[in-house]
């Protein structure tokens, strides 16, 4: 008897539960009865909305009762209760082929490059992108650290529906100057390991053939590391690869922190620059001119510690601490000024990290959210860096980024508030890409008939 009551119990608990998504099994027409529903663009609340969602895009917004009445007679209605419904969150410099373990980050590049095949990065690729999805990113703009295609065909895949994930905008291989980015490697050995992970660039004329070579790779951006130190690339290459990129209708993501860096990167054109820590009140001004986004890549003292903590030797450690107070300093002080000057800021994680005690979704958003609150970024304003202005950096407004007609049923629900506790992003309750759940721990189920009264 025990055992046909456990039986019971886990047949009527098991529907509540996370579940895995099935991405090839006929998309449905869904109504979604959101107790409460933040509008992104307003950083406001709408309560008892409905969202009208048919073959995967949502058709209507509104009134509950308003879309009830609308709402074809089969569709499923799907009760989030008080929830708060909001859309998929977007991470703009994600890392999926990476997972790094040494102490420095060198170490780790060469680690993973060196000793993991083709096939053990695409599998992690495949697991870090379940774990973004399942955390609530559903959407992923990859920016390296793949291999030479890693991330397009992991793009590929989950479109196909082969894998659960994120949707995602690849990069394929970094371009870069000789040496590539974090690799401090012997010139006699350089080139077989660097050439797996970036295109070195030489030239203007080479600049242009590398663009070429990563749209052949399945590329959907560029990222661009212009070198912070000497050797740097010039603005004629610069501007050779930013000119072939907008030629093919893609956009052009730079690696700069330093100021000389972010000189070069401006006058290029390119469209966004990823951490940029040494811009000047100039450079952010120029930045907003042009509409050059600022990727913001915020982190907390315990988040980036908390991957090599108990690993550094006290000289490390004095190093680390050293290295993070200058970081800290610098990245606060531009985002500040950022904000004030109304640069456009979109939000990455750049994790790469092995994150003790989380999957790589649950440390995603743990870095999206943390970094930029404990720099001075209001709640609403973190939220609209990862929905609709990071869809806005991707070119992809009119598909993600907010819950509106003819975008993508791409949405999250968390219990709390997420306007007064930010972190409640990191404690995502349900999870639907595309019009189909992903995740499930809060969803009640209403039968069809609901509709048609």
């Amino acid at each position: 008897m025990k055992k046909i009551a456990a039986l019971l119990l886990a047949v009527w608990v098991l529907p509540r539960a996370a579940a895995a998504p099935r991405p090839n099994e006929p998309l449905k027409t869904v109504l979604v009865k959101a107790g409460r529903f933040l509008d992104v663009r307003a950083g406001a609340y709408r309560e008892s909305q409905g969202i009208l969602i048919d073959a995967g895009k949502i058709k209507q917004v509104g009134p509950y009762e308003t879309v009830r009445a609308v709402a074809p007679r089969e569709a499923t209605v799907l009760d989030l209760g008080t929830a708060t419904v909001l859309p998929g969150l977007i991470d703009c410099h994600a890392h999926l082929l990476a997972s790094m373990t040494g102490v420095l980050p060198s170490d780790s590049l060469t680690m993973a490059v060196t000793t993991m095949s083709l096939a053990q990065r695409a599998l992690l690729g495949a697991r870090n992108a379940r774990e973004d999805l399942e955390a609530g990113v559903t959407t992923v703009r990859n920016v390296g650290h793949s291999g030479i295609n890693g991330d397009s065909a992991l793009r590929d895949a989950v479109e196909a529906g082969w894998i659960p994930g994120p949707r995602i905008q690849a990069a394929t291989r970094k371009l870069a100057p000789p040496g590539g980015q974090a690799l401090p490697l012997h010139s006699v050995v350089a080139s077989a390991i660097t050439d797996q992970e970036f295109r070195v660039v030489a030239g203007a004329d080479d600049a242009r053939k590398a663009v070429r070579e990563a749209l052949h790779e399945g590329a959907d951006l560029i990222k661009l590391v212009i070198g912070d130190l000497p050797p740097r690339l010039g603005p004629d290459e610069i501007k050779a690869v930013v000119d072939e990129a907008h030629r093919s209708k893609i956009k052009v993501a730079v690696h700069a922190v330093t100021a000389e860096a972010i000189a070069l990167a401006i006058e290029g054109g390119v469209d966004s620059i990823e951490h940029a820590d040494e811009a000047t009140d100039e450079q952010l001004k120029a930045m907003r001119a042009r509409g050059i986004f600022l990727g913001a890549t915020e982190w907390t003292r315990q988040a980036l510690f908390t991957p090599f903590e108990g690993r550094l030797t006290p000289a490390q450690q004095a190093g680390f601490d050293a290295y993070f107070k200058s970081f800290s300093e610098k990245s606060a002080r531009r985002l500040r000024r950022a904000m004030e000057l109304g640069v456009k800021i979109a939000a990455g994680s750049d994790m790469w990290f092995l994150y003790p005690g989380k999957t790589r979704g649950e440390a995603t958003v743990l870095v999206l959210t943390s970094g930029l609150r404990a720099e001075g970024m209001p709640a609403p304003d973190v939220i609209r860096s990862m929905t609709v202005h990071a869809a806005e950096l991707l070119g992809w407004q009119d598909r993600v980024g907010t819950l509106e007609p003819g975008k993508y049923a791409d949405l999250i629900a968390v219990s709390g508030d997420p306007l007064q506790d930010i972190a409640e992003l990191e404690r995502v309750k349900f999870v639907m890409k595309e019009g189909r759940v992903v995740r499930n721990e809060l969803l009640a189920r209403i039968d069809p008939s609901e509709v048609a009264k």
